[in-house]
C-alpha cells in the first residue's frame, strides 16, 4: 500500500506543470549540450546552384559544432524555379558535429507571414516565430509552443544589427557581423554573423533552445522572403 502511494505521488509530481518543465529541461541537458553555449558563429557555405542553403556553426574558439541544413526534393527544386519561394514551405535542421538533429524550423505554404514552428530533436513543437516587417526593420517574436511570448529579435536587416530582448525589453543578446578574439582572424568576410546571448540568461532549456534556434536561423528566414 505504501509503495502504491509513493508511486502515485511521484507520478503526480512528475506530470504536474512544474514537473513537466523540470523533466523537459533535464532531458534536454542529458541528450545534448549543443544549446548550453552562449556564442555561436554562423558561416554560410558556398552553393553554386543555390537551391538549398547550408550554414556551418562554430563556437567562440573556432571549433565547428555542426551546421544548418536544408534538404530539398527534386520536386521542391523545380517549384523554386517556377514559384516565388516566399510562398513555399521550408524546413531547416540544426545538426551537431555527429550529424544528429538538435532542432528544426519549419513553415508550410503561405501567402503572407505565417508562423514558423520550432521543433526539438524528436520533432516536438517547442516554440514559434512570428514575423513583422517594416521599412528596413525586422521583428521576430519568439513564443512558447502554447503562444506565450518569451523574446524578440529586432533590428535593421540591411545593416545586420539585431537586438534580442526578453518580455521586459531587457537585452539578453545580439546578432551582428562584428566580433573580436580568435574568430576575428577566422572570419574575414561580411556574409558571416555571430549570435551572442548574455551568460545570465537562464530561462528553461527549451526556451533557450527556441531563442537560439530562431537567432541561428535568422539569415535563412530572411532569405526565404526574397
Amino acid at each position: 500500500m505504501m509503495l502504491v502511494l509513493c508511486l502515485q505521488k511521484v507520478h503526480s509530481n512528475l506530470f504536474s506543470p512544474a514537473g513537466k518543465s523540470q523533466f523537459q529541461s533535464l532531458y534536454l541537458k542529458m541528450i545534448s549540450n549543443f544549446f548550453q553555449a552562449n556564442t555561436y558563429l554562423i558561416d554560410e557555405k558556398v552553393n553554386f546552384f543555390k537551391f538549398a542553403n547550408a550554414y556551418k556553426i562554430y563556437n567562440e574558439n573556432g571549433e565547428q559544432l555542426g551546421q544548418v541544413e536544408q534538404k530539398l526534393s527534386a520536386g521542391a527544386k523545380i517549384l523554386r524555379l517556377l514559384l516565388n519561394k516566399a510562398m513555399l514551405p521550408f524546413k531547416f535542421d540544426i545538426v551537431n558535429a555527429n550529424g544528429a538533429v538538435e532542432a528544426s524550423i519549419t513553415r508550410g505554404w503561405t501567402f503572407w507571414m505565417t508562423k514558423i514552428n520550432i521543433l526539438d530533436h524528436s520533432g516536438q513543437l517547442v516554440g514559434k516565430i512570428r514575423q513583422k516587417f517594416a521599412f528596413l526593420k525586422a521583428t521576430f517574436i519568439i513564443e512558447t509552443a502554447d503562444g506565450q511570448e518569451i523574446a524578440r529579435i529586432v533590428g535593421d536587416w540591411k545593416a545586420w544589427n539585431f537586438s534580442i530582448t526578453d518580455t521586459t525589453g531587457t537585452e539578453i543578446g545580439s546578432i551582428s557581423k562584428k566580433w573580436n578574439g580568435v574568430m576575428k582572424e577566422v572570419f574575414t568576410t561580411a556574409d558571416k554573423y555571430i549570435v551572442d546571448l548574455i551568460p545570465a540568461y537562464n530561462n528553461s532549456a527549451s526556451q533557450k533552445m527556441a531563442v537560439l534556434t530562431a537567432a541561428i536561423t535568422i539569415d535563412m528566414v530572411l532569405k526565404e522572403r526574397k
